[in-house]
């Protein structure tokens, strides 16, 4: 038998690390209480030439603690620093492990959920003691977004990962959104609005779901929405 090579080792740590925190995140609600990862999130909305939403670039900042975590036996060179190519394998397993729960990314027709693609052009950069993961997940089928309401939302249903948008330039727009269109993120809940959302959610039956067939997670997350004049 023979021993598995650096990169290989590697890779399967961080595999464990991103794997486990997944893991954890489709546990039932119960056993979780609160959030052992924290995100800053931008979203820029992606349109075809001819104006339909065709997918989402996000860039997603990990808070320190996970970041020293899952940087652990990465700097190759001993330099210091993490280049693009020392965090490729990282990269590769974080993306890899978030196929599996769709990304945490949401987008709905008219409430429909929608299908989505592999994501693509992924990328991980290290500043400031915070990795960044970058990364594009297409839909199946672009969407008009002229004709039908069309929302993003990013979560985690069972909150292991909390996502929040930063306060600047939270979500923006790619070329070719029709001039009639603008995207609005919808406000943080309150915490009246949570408390009444909780206080709904208990008088509801155990069989009892959101529209749409949301999970619970989606009723407290911000949604962008694409917003067109007709």
């Amino acid at each position: 038998m023979s021993l598995p090579t650096p990169g290989a080792a590697r890779a399967r740590r961080a595999d464990m690390l991103f794997a486990a925190g997944l893991l954890c995140a489709c546990m039932p609600a119960p056993a979780i209480a609160h959030p052992h990862v924290w995100a800053t999130m931008h979203s820029k909305i992606l349109f075809t030439p001819a104006g339909l939403v065709r997918g989402v670039a996000m860039d997603w900042t990990f808070d320190e603690a996970y970041s020293k975590t899952a940087l652990d036996g990465l700097d190759v060179n001993g330099d210091g620093a993490y280049s693009h190519e020392e965090l490729e394998p990282l990269t590769k397993v974080n993306l890899s492990s978030l196929k599996t729960y769709g990304y945490f990314v949401f987008f709905r027709k008219d409430g429909d959920l929608q299908k989505l693609g592999d994501a693509t052009d992924a990328s991980q950069d290290y500043a400031k003691g915070r990795l960044t993961l970058h990364f594009t997940v297409p839909l199946l089928k672009p969407l008009d977004p002229g004709h039908a309401q069309v929302g993003l939302k990013v979560y985690d249903p069972e909150y292991f990962i909390d996502f929040e948008y930063a306060k600047r330039n939270a979500v923006s727009a790619s070329d070719g959104m029709p001039a009639a269109c603008r995207i609005d993120l919808t406000p943080i809940p309150s915490d009246s609005t949570v408390g009444q959302t909780r206080q709904m959610l208990a008088s509801k039956g155990i069989d009892w779901k959101p529209d749409n067939n949301e999970d619970f997670g989606g009723m407290f997350a911000q949604a962008a929405l694409v917003m067109c004049q007709g």
